[in-house]
């Protein structure tokens, strides 16, 4: 009986985190051979808008729910998109859910495209708190959130997790016209293969991102000011 229960618990705790993605609406299809899913700018009035996609289920795994929208979005011709909010009785937009939200797909134009603003972006894992320290400058991010900072073209940046057997990295943007993209990894846990037997623990790691799937995590997540 006891056994019984434990499994309906992992089944229960299993169906309550799936995530689903839907492609719910097509207004129209596009033929196009765009490889990313750009963030689209609020103020751009060319873009097409082709239809859209609703997440359903909490997950942690940002990069798997990406690829499904990345895949949703392909399927329809879309290269941009927006977060479109749920709205209240009185028309309002609800606050973000990342348990269900609804994502808006486009076509934009390549000219109409908005161009990086020379920033880094810093964005946290999904589970807990992390330090971590650029140019000697402490920031602490909680779950789902990110910063920015505004990158001089030459100057080098230090990046560093702050705990033992942490990540350290150093980056020199050439120019304003690129944006720099990491996210701090939480804690590893793994068997070691030295042949001394055991496991080795890693406190974190500084990965660098590719520039949809960051749009994508700078629309799900929280920024910090």
């Amino acid at each position: 009986m006891k056994n019984i229960a434990i499994i309906f618990s992992v089944l229960c705790i299993q169906l309550w985190s799936a995530q689903n993605v839907y492609l719910t609406k097509v207004e129209k299809t596009n033929d196009n051979s765009d490889k990313f899913l750009y963030k689209k700018d609020a103020t751009e009035t060319d873009a097409i808008y082709l239809g859209e996609v609703e997440v359903q289920g909490f997950s942690k795994d940002d990069a798997m729910v990406f690829s499904l929208v990345y895949k949703k979005a392909k399927e329809i011709g879309a290269n941009t998109f927006g977060i479109k909010p749920f709205e209240n009785i009185d028309g309002s937009p609800q606050e973000f859910n990342a348990s269900n939200y609804k994502v808006a797909l486009y076509y934009t134009p390549k000219d109409k495209l908005t161009g990086q603003n020379g920033a880094m972006y810093i964005f946290a894992s999904s589970d807990k708190d992390q330090k971590i320290n650029v140019n000697r400058k402490d920031y602490t991010l909680s779950p789902r959130s990110f910063f920015k900072l505004k990158i001089i073209p030459g100057e080098v940046y230090t990046i560093s997790t702050k705990k033992l057997l942490g990540s350290t990295i150093k980056v020199q943007p050439k120019s304003n016209d690129e944006n720099l993209y990491f996210q701090i990894s939480s804690l590893k846990i793994k068997p070691d293969t030295s042949g001394v037997g055991g496991l080795n623990f890693k406190s974190g790691d500084v990965v660098g991102l590719e520039k949809s799937y960051a749009e994508f995590l700078s629309a799900i997540y929280k920024e910090q000011q």
